[in-house]
This record gives C-alpha cells, structure tokens and sequence, in this order.
C-alpha cells in the first residue's frame, strides 16, 4: 500500500512535520513524531550534493535510517540530478520524496531554484517526471499560492511563457501579458504524473511568511486535482493528498484551515517550535508532559550530534520556554547550556 494511501485510510486528517531550515534534524524529526506528527521531514537537501555523493551528507543522512515515517526533501533545478538522488534517497531507507518547489529563501532563489523554478514549468514537469523515474518511493511536491511574473524579472532569470497552461487563473494587465503564475497552473502542467501528494504554502513568494493565506485556492486546488489528475488514479489507487501549509499554529487555526481548504491535512511549520506535541493536541491529544519532551529532544540531539548538540538545543529551549514567567532569567541560564546535565538542571527548577 502506497504511503500516503495508508494515512488517508486513517479518516482523520494528515499531520506533517515540515521541512525546516535549520530546525529540521534527525532529533527534532524523532520529537516531533513522538509527539504526534504522522510523517517529519528533513531540511531540504541538495540534488547537486547527492548527485556528486557529498561524503558528509551522505554521512549525515544515514543517521535516518530506521526512522520510520520520515521523507527527505530535495531541492534544485537540474532535472537529470533528481533520478540519482532519488535513487540514493530510496536506499538511505527514507519512506517518501517531496521536491520542493516553494522556497523563498536567497540562497535558494539566487540560482534558480524553490519557488523561482515557477518560471519554467516544463522543467518542473521533468524534475518530477525523473525523480518518479529514479525511486519505487511516493512522491510528492511541495509548492506556494504562486508568483508574480514581475518577481521572476527582478532575479534576472528567463521565463518560459510557452509552457504556462492557463486553468483560467492567470491575470492579464491591459496589454493582455501574463503578470503571474499560480499553483493552478502549474497542477495543470503537471496533471500527467502520478504523484502521491501536493502540499500547498497558501501565500505568494511576495508574501513570504506573513499575510493573509488563500484558502479558496488550495480548495480549487483540491476539486482541480480530484477532477485531473487520471495517471495518479491509475497508478496510486487515489488522486493527490492536498496538505495546506501556512499560519497553523493551534486548534483555533488548523480548524479553520480544514474548514476553508477541505484539504487532507496539513503542515505545521514554526507553529511545531517549542511544541512538538502540537500534533498530538490536534488529534484531541492533551495532558502533554513538556519536561518529558525537552529531556527526550535533548537526548536525541546529543546522540545525534554529540559535539555540538549543546549549541543546538539552546534555540529549542528558548522557544519551550519562551512562555515561562521565569523567562527572561532561564535565558541567561539556557545560553550557557554544556551539557544534557545543564538542561535537566534547568528544567528541574522552573
């Protein structure tokens, strides 16, 4: 059974763990899984490294092994590069692909990569089309409400306009010229492959992180998928999971972000930062031990990354703590933390 088929067997909506830059290590993936979510992501991880087998990620993502319900996430733009990291992906031993194609970070965008890849959906149907090619594993891909043609140009970067197909989305100006892409649009292109399931940013790359979240297009995205997407039918046995991403950060706005989407699911982000047992809560859950869960994350993290897991964990104790009256005194404790009898220190006297 397909891994996302097995989740939507469930009759409950899906929670994900998102990929977050930074945050999104072997231990904070473990956390948040514990605490509820039904798969965690990676940080996104580079196509060009796997491709070339860069002995230190190659390192680093081994530690997933045996880390059940886990997906990495791949980011680049060479569509020849995602058929052998999709292979060495599948043999690390993760469960499911997802191929980014929202990020707004420089980093990623300056060369052309995450969400400025909108720019040319013919080569997004190909990255997709050989990363499928490439792995036995779902796939799945990660996307933004869209993107303004005006943001593409600033970049420097070429647009390919012959392969935007309209889903009667598009806005002309008066001189009848595309000035955006949406995630409408690039389903359309993409409506041939079977993928196994598309995780929706409600925002724009204009918006970033902030701003009101279109709910309405991830819903038309939903009946624009369960109404075109034949070969994933065929293929899965199901149309595409829709996972909404973007401003969940409790019971108050995940349910309103089911309500407006009828997505499948979702995925929390920062709202996971100091409550990895959010995925619990959601699942009506509650009672979570918070000193049971930073003592489990520490360990994790010192197992994982014994040398610097001291430096790591402070951000993750800050953010657990944040909302303690002892706060601003537990800071200047946490940023000196050493050591995992340091951190049972500090959390044995708040």
């Amino acid at each position: 059974m397909n891994f996302w088929q097995e989740l939507k067997s469930q009759n409950r909506p899906i929670l994900c763990s998102a990929p977050l830059d930074g945050v999104s290590d072997l231990a904070f993936c473990k956390i948040c899984l514990d605490g509820g979510a039904d798969i965690a992501y990676t940080e996104m991880t580079s196509t060009n490294d796997l491709y070339h087998k860069s002995k230190q990620l190659i390192t680093y993502l081994k530690q997933f092994k045996g880390t059940h319900r886990v997906g990495i996430q791949l980011y680049g733009k060479d569509p020849e590069q995602f058929t052998k990291a999709a292979q060495i992906a599948e043999s690390l031993g993760f469960d499911e692909i997802n191929i980014n194609f929202g990020c707004p970070a420089k980093g990623v965008i300056s060369s052309g990569g995450g969400v400025m890849l909108m720019r040319d959906l013919d080569n997004i149907y190909k990255i997709i089309e050989n990363t499928i090619k490439g792995t036995c594993l779902p796939v799945s891909i990660k996307i933004r409400a869209g993107i303004n043609i005006e943001s593409i140009k600033k970049h420097g970067l070429e647009i390919n306009y012959n392969a935007i197909e309209s889903c009667n989305d598009i806005i002309h100006n008066t001189n009848n010229q595309i000035t955006k892409i949406t995630a409408l649009d690039l389903l359309n292109k993409i409506k041939n492959l079977p993928i196994s399931c598309i995780i929706i940013h409600g925002r724009t790359y204009e918006q970033l992180f902030s701003g009101e979240i279109n709910y309405n297009l991830i819903k038309e995205c939903r009946s624009f998928v369960e109404n075109n997407f034949i070969e994933s039918k065929k293929k899965n046995g199901f149309s595409p999971i829709i996972i909404a991403n973007g401003g969940i950060i409790d019971d108050i706005t995940a349910k309103k972000a089911l309500e407006l989407t009828q997505a499948n699911g979702l995925m929390i982000g920062m709202g996971s930062y100091g409550k990895p047992f959010i995925f619990n809560e959601l699942k009506g859950i509650k009672n979570n031990n918070l000193n049971k869960y930073i003592l489990n994350h520490a360990k994790y993290l010192f197992e994982s990354k014994p040398q610097k897991a001291h430096l790591d964990f402070r951000k993750h104790l800050l953010w657990y703590l944040k909302d303690n009256e002892n706060f601003v005194f537990l800071r200047n404790k946490i940023i000196k933390i050493e050591s995992l009898k340091d951190i049972e220190e500090i959390i044995n006297n708040v």
